[in-house]
């Protein structure tokens, strides 16, 4: 049984944290019949961002899904079965062209897999500055919940073997630490999580309310369907690392703006994108779309954005048309991409290439005020999707 994050947790916040999850619990039935307690995945991490004091990571295309007490985690809820279950740990839309020239070389397809599985990680950790990384679980089962934690290891590819009997559309295979199932038809990854009794850190009952309508009527209580939408419901935009008009990063802006000419400019320095229709669409977004769209900005405010490191990096919409979102001073953003997550040497040019080897090419933006905001990155093809979906 893993010893990992909750063991080190105050009896008074275990104590709250079940106490939650007991109470949505209770309201099963308002989205199922099941005799197993429900619980959305979006409220799970609410719930335990909030309990625990934790940053909560759900709002971007990284590994954790929390961080807390120097140590990343991804939350997991399932329905407890023989408690031996495959369950989703990554998907790699965005690699399908890639993995589907690999086939039918099954072994090749899975050393790639587990490569990209990896790296995935690893870019998380470096987003980060984390590098301690654990699933916290709770399963469910019939008028029970259970909570249990374990590793989110790297996949050690020197000890990966193939199981001997393999079904058209999954590839299942093992190293020396897990069991993974490949799904060549989704594109997902599944691991196999052992929950079973003698991994269970915990278990309470969960007693569901028969009507849990009338409950809520009678009490007055925020329901779960208003704890789903929290998320939802955010105010953001996404913003490309590179420029949309030629699907490239450029050589002189963008992340490569500390190679332009016209001035002596920091080795780092850097910006990203804001297309201008973001400002026309989202004119609410930015005190620049509101007072200064289509003007200089020289004269619009700084204002903070949070990073998944929790650092805070002052910043401005900057450039002629607001074009630009940069830090202040400008170098800030520059050395955490390009050194702290892209790793890359000084005067080396970022590409495109570069971006869709790590699966990332654009950034979430989340407005909490005019003065605050959250930075998340995001997997590649986020921004077209965005732009298709709210470009009018």
């Amino acid at each position: 049984m893993g010893n990992y994050f909750w063991h080190d947790q105050p009896n008074s916040r275990q104590s709250d944290y079940i106490e939650m999850l007991k109470m949505i619990g209770s309201l099963s039935k308002l989205f199922s019949d099941s005799s197993d307690p429900y619980l959305y995945y979006r409220a799970h991490e609410n719930l335990f961002c909030q309990v625990f004091n934790a940053k909560n990571l759900a709002r971007g295309d990284v590994s954790f899904d929390a961080i807390a007490d120097k140590m990343g985690i991804g939350l997991k809820t399932f329905l407890h079965g023989n408690g031996r279950t495959f369950q989703k740990v990554a998907e790699f839309n965005s690699d399908s062209d890639l993995i589907r020239a690999l086939q039918p070389k099954l072994e090749d397809v899975v050393y790639k897999v587990a490569e990209l599985r990896n790296r995935r990680i690893r870019l998380t950790e470096d987003i980060t500055n984390i590098n301690q990384n654990i699933y916290h679980v709770v399963t469910r089962e019939k008028g029970k919940m259970n909570i249990t934690e374990t590793a989110m290891d790297y996949i050690d590819i020197s000890s990966i073997r193939l199981a001997k009997k393999q079904s058209k559309n999954t590839i299942k295979f093992k190293d020396k630490y897990n069991e993974y199932s490949f799904s060549l038809s989704k594109n997902t990854l599944l691991k196999r999580f052992d929950t079973t009794k003698s991994e269970i850190i915990t278990q309470f009952e969960v007693e569901i309310l028969d009507d849990p309508f009338n409950f809520l009527k009678s009490h007055h209580v925020l329901s779960q369907t208003a704890i789903q939408s929290n998320l939802e419901d955010d105010d953001f935009i996404i913003l490309p690392l590179y420029s949309p008009s030629t699907k490239n990063v450029e050589q002189k802006s963008g992340l490569n703006q500390w190679n332009a000419g016209g001035r002596a400019r920091n080795i780092n320095e850097v910006y990203i994108p804001i297309p201008a229709w973001i400002h026309r669409t989202f004119n609410e977004f930015f005190v620049y779309s509101r007072l200064y769209q289509g003007q200089s900005a020289k004269d619009s405010p700084s204002f903070n954005i949070e990073l998944p490191n929790g650092e805070i990096m002052l910043s401005k919409v900057a450039q002629s048309g607001g074009k630009a979102l940069m830090s202040n001073p400008n170098k800030v953003l520059g050395k955490w991409i390009l050194r702290d997550i892209l790793k890359l040497k000084e005067g080396t040019l970022v590409t495109m290439d570069m971006l869709d080897e790590i699966g990332i090419d654009s950034v979430k933006l989340t407005k909490k005020s005019d003065d605050y905001y959250y930075l998340d990155f995001l997997e590649s093809g986020s921004y077209e999707e965005f732009e298709e979906n709210h470009k009018e």
